[in-house]
């Protein structure tokens, strides 16, 4: 589940979710929601999200986040024009 909040996040987690996916969160903010939701669900996966990009991975990583998505893989990538012919 996508969420904006810590509220957000602890609501989706009592409800049932497996994952909860912290969006556009400064690194901080992040940290102290990942910490709230872990500690009242242990078994949740916290993933962080939102304009991550490689420079500032580091800011994201901690103890109570389990996964990092980071959009800049995708939509950064540059184009490459190619053919196959068989």
């Amino acid at each position: 589940v996508e969420c904006s909040s810590a509220d957000e996040a602890l609501a989706a987690a009592g409800a049932g979710a497996d994952i909860v996916l912290l969006d556009n969160l400064a690194p901080q903010e992040l940290h102290a929601a990942a910490a709230e939701v872990k500690a009242a669900h242990p078994g949740v996966t916290v993933e962080a999200s939102g304009g991550i990009v490689l420079g500032t991975l580091p800011q994201f990583l901690g103890p109570h986040i389990n996964m990092v998505s980071s959009g800049c893989l995708t939509h950064s990538a540059p184009a490459l024009d190619f053919a196959l012919r068989v």
